[in-house]
């Protein structure tokens, strides 16, 4: 196996060091192993100056590297120093191209003085770039600032899923909501097992984790599952309640529940898009809804409903004929 190198930049003390050395007649081999660097290192700060006059100044070499560091932490540097490159970003921005478009364009034309999109992101927010962003997209001038929601701890006795035991059978859980300008708290909780891609739930009035908690064991008196995996959400306070262990996914990272996930867009696809105001959806007409995903023919399941796979396993338990009209969407 080759032996990995540590590599680390020169301070003056170093260049005070190679001044001296050079200036006595030392190889180059023997200011490396003096300053415990490697060969080329030395070699390399050495033809940085003139050879022909056999001086090094180590104050003009620290002068140069601090500058030139400064001027690598500049944003935007690298397209300001290349005109032709920064010609060619700003007329396909006027074509209308995005920042990756074009970074991967110029990766597959193999140009030599490319960039990448972050590069080319931050060159249009920073000033040499900005007026430049009235051709994207979103017409932003800045970053998107992320949510820090991830950082905090809400939920108690957090286990995370990689503990979850390999035997039994698993469901997933989770929560849509009505858009913000609708000044409405009503909710849709959705309930996944991946085994039979059967899907339960409820719509809610509002996210509080008393109601979830209510909605999610009327549930359990239909399924036959022995744990869930859900989100970080604070509507899973109360998850030790709950008759059945739940497992967390990590901090900010959704798609570590995919059947759910997934359940969500199937039906904002097919009946609840996005927008909608889910406290104009009566439960009723969700189960109903739900009834028509869990009995459509799956390829994935051999051309077989959900609600027939779930049967034949023992996912959905045997209720009494007079709770049909009560049960949830498989009845």
């Amino acid at each position: 196996m080759k032996k990995i190198r540590n590599f680390r930049h020169l301070k003056q003390r170093d260049r005070d060091r190679i001044h001296a050395l050079f200036m006595n007649g030392h190889s180059q081999k023997d200011m490396a192993l003096i300053l415990g660097i490697h060969p080329s290192t030395v070699s390399r700060e050495i033809n940085r100056y003139p050879r022909k006059t056999y001086k090094y100044s180590a104050t003009t070499a620290q002068k140069d590297a601090d500058v030139k560091r400064l001027n690598s932490k500049r944003i935007g540097i690298k397209i300001e120093s290349y005109p032709e490159l920064k010609q060619y970003i700003i007329k396909q921005l006027k074509k209308l191209r995005s920042p990756d478009e074009i970074a991967g364009r110029l990766k597959r034309m193999n140009i030599e003085s490319r960039v990448g999109t972050n590069a080319i992101y931050k060159w249009l927010y920073s000033s040499y770039g900005q007026q430049y962003c009235q051709y994207l997209c979103t017409k932003r001038t800045r970053s998107k600032k992320q949510s820090k929601l991830g950082k905090k701890v809400l939920i108690p006795n957090r286990i995370s899923f990689k503990d979850r035991p390999n035997i039994g059978i698993h469901a997933e859980r989770d929560l849509f909501v009505s858009p913000k300008n609708c000044h409405s708290k009503a909710s849709g909780l959705l309930i996944v097992v991946p085994e039979a891609k059967l899907f339960s739930g409820s719509i809610i009035p509002n996210r509080q984790a008393r109601v979830v908690d209510d909605s999610i064991n009327t549930k359990l008196n239909y399924l036959n599952i022995d744990t869930f995996l859900a989100d970080n959400g604070i509507e899973n306070v109360h998850h030790n309640k709950l008759p059945i262990p739940s497992y967390f996914c990590d901090l900010g990272s959704p798609w570590q529940k995919p059947h759910v996930e997934g359940g969500i867009g199937l039906i904002r696809r097919w009946f609840i898009p996005k927008g909608t105001n889910l406290s104009k959806i009566s439960d009723d007409v969700f189960q109903s809804q739900l009834h028509l995903l869990n009995h459509k023919y799956r390829k994935s399941l051999g051309y077989r409903s959900a609600h027939e796979v779930a049967c034949e396993r023992g996912i959905i338990k045997r209720v009494p004929k007079q709770s049909l009209s009560k049960a949830i969407a498989f009845r």
